[in-house]
């Protein structure tokens, strides 16, 4: 595949004037779960003010900040995959990676899936046919290249690549999907590989490093299993099956304390597994949560998520305890979100932005916008007051909380 670089000059960018306390930079947050800590302005404003919108091409990236930048992928004229960085106060673009690549819309409306991971002064970057790019943060120049399938025998999904990469320490950990290399870990400044293991297709959503047992695992979810292997050598610590019709496993493992919880769509539900000397014990399972493509998060003792295949779900919250649903709100379609304090920050498949309290007693809405038109699928950003709302064609939208 011919690649060129088209670089837009960046005036006055330091990597060192980065702000880390606002920084978001990985697909689930600072902490992979969906949380960050910081809070909205209480009471909210009533007229929320738009800063910019633009368009970045179709897909389903999401968008990572670090300092004043904004990271995100699209698809521009059915034909050019691209990664940018915008500067969050204007939406101008500072600097465009571009490529050669068809739309390949499928039951959707195509484009890139993975969502740029932020690293000190490098972007990590999955595309939907496996390709991996290390590119500086300044200036978009590549700084080294791999290939999922040429160089460690990926099997590429049916949908194509969607995880995002995820970095711990020296270590960038990627779901590949190979028959010897099912879950690779690569040294984050050189590419090399560290270790390969496993045989299992890959899934759809992002590896999550935790603690569970005093052990460091990297859990991810797996086109048929949750599997979680020793982040130091990629030995398999445990596992649990899981079947999902025509494999789609969407979401990332969503940790909370020494327990995982794992949804998927298409009827199939969500159970809650706590991490034992044995491996993984399901404390429970049901079918009130089918989560297909956005992670819940918990707070108060509580899970918040989407149910159902986008376009015919609502939001709900269940007990973590035992998993019994507490409460459904029918008027929040579709979607995703996220949590800043104890409020939820709701995407609808519509492009509302609804924002509620995370409470168990009920759906407490405090603020409900319209900010985009068509449909919805792409988690929210929150960082240093401004929230990015994005739609699947590609818009682009910065409002201020502040």
């Amino acid at each position: 595949m011919t690649r060129r670089i088209v670089l837009v000059a960046s005036l006055g960018f330091s990597l060192t004037s980065l702000t880390a306390s606002a920084d978001w930079l990985h697909y689930r947050g600072p902490t992979q779960n969906g949380v960050v800590a910081e809070s909205l302005p209480a009471p909210l404003p009533k007229n929320i003010k738009r800063l910019w919108k633009v368009n970045v091409g179709t897909g389903l990236s999401s968008v990572t900040v670090q300092g004043d930048h904004a990271f995100t992928a699209g698809n521009r004229d059915k034909r050019n995959d691209i990664l940018v960085c915008l500067d969050t106060k204007t939406g101008r673009e500072i600097w465009r990676y571009q490529y050669p690549q068809a739309l390949e819309a499928k039951y959707f409306e195509g484009g890139p899936r993975s969502t740029p991971t932020l690293d000190g002064g490098n972007v990590y970057w999955v595309a939907q046919y496996g390709d991996l790019f290390c590119l500086d943060a300044a200036t978009g120049k590549v700084k080294w290249y791999k290939h999922f399938q040429k160089d460690y025998g990926g099997r590429r999904p049916d949908w194509g690549y969607a995880g995002s990469p995820t970095v711990d320490g020296d270590l960038l950990l990627l779901d590949v999907g190979g028959e010897s290399a099912s879950t690779v870990a690569l040294n984050k400044n050189t590419g090399a590989v560290v270790w390969k293991s496993g045989a299992d297709a890959a899934g759809y959503g992002s590896p999550v490093v935790t603690d569970l047992n005093g052990k460091r695992v990297v859990l991810v979810f797996k086109a048929r299993a949750i599997v979680a292997y020793d982040v130091k050598d990629g030995s398999e610590q445990f596992r649990s099956e899981w079947k999902t019709d025509y494999d789609v496993n969407a979401i990332s493992p969503l940790v909370t304390g020494n327990s995982v919880l794992i949804s998927s769509g298409y009827n199939t539900g969500a159970a809650l597994f706590k991490a034992g000397g044995g491996g993984l014990e399901r404390m429970w399972f049901q079918k009130k949560l089918r989560a297909q493509m956005n992670t819940p998060v918990v707070a108060q003792g509580h899970v918040f998520g989407m149910d159902g295949n986008n376009g015919g779900g609502n939001l709900v919250c269940l007990n973590l305890a035992d998993g019994s649903e507490t409460w459904r709100e029918k008027s929040v379609r579709g979607g995703s979100l996220v949590l800043a304090g104890d409020k939820l920050i709701c995407l609808s498949e519509q492009g509302e932005l609804v924002i509620a309290e995370a409470s168990p007693s009920g759906f407490k809405p405090l603020l409900r916008n319209q900010f985009l038109d068509g449909r919805s699928w792409i988690q929210p950003t929150l960082s240093g007051g401004k929230l990015f709302l994005k739609s699947n064609t590609g818009d682009l939208a910065c409002v201020e909380l502040k």
